[in-house]
């Protein structure tokens, strides 16, 4: 966890001292989506940050929880306060490697659909990551799109039994950046 931690924090670090070698975001979206039968939840923020190596593939993202927007000011509420907990834990991170980035990124290929494999970590807890991701050229911008689920059980999100039928056990993810 510590290295984790600390891989990140030297990742963010080469954020802000502008490095060449680096494709930067400091307003990616990230979608949040609950369903069940009695309701849908959708939490969405814009201010998602995130660096990619562009000699590796390596690829970090942090979330600040309480930049979620919710509909309704009460669900915003119950998610940082009984869910997330985002005073205790206020960031969610991505630590990862983009699979086959020199193939993408090194040639003519306006786009690749691959994989993103590392760890990613909500609410404190830390879980390995394996989802599919595509990549597009657009000039000198390289998009970012995936989409993928995860369980609240896995990170420790306790739903209360009052409202466990409001809140789906499975969430969906989705994450658009543009570097």
């Amino acid at each position: 966890m510590k290295a984790l931690i600390l891989s990140l924090s030297a990742l963010f670090l080469l954020i802000f001292n502008g490095q060449q070698d680096r494709l930067i975001t400091r307003d990616a979206y990230v979608r949040f989506f609950s369903s069940t039968p009695i309701e849908d939840i959708e939490g969405i923020t814009k201010q998602a940050s995130s660096v990619i190596d562009t000699k590796t593939g390596a690829i970090a993202f942090k979330i600040p929880m309480k930049s979620f927007r919710f509909e309704k000011a009460l669900m915003q509420e119950h998610f940082n306060e009984n869910y997330v907990e985002s005073d205790k834990f206020p960031n969610a991170t991505l630590s990862a490697v983009i699979v086959d980035w020199d193939a993408f990124y090194l040639s003519d290929k306006k786009e690749l659909k691959t994989r993103v494999k590392g760890d990613i970590t909500i609410h404190g807890v830390t879980q390995p990551l394996d989802v599919p991701v595509t990549l597009e050229k657009s000039g000198d911008k390289v998009l970012l799109n995936c989409s993928f689920d995860v369980k609240t059980a896995e990170f420790d999100i306790k739903i209360p039994s009052t409202v466990r039928k409001n809140i789906a056990e499975t969430i969906e993810v989705t994450v658009k950046a543009k570097y």
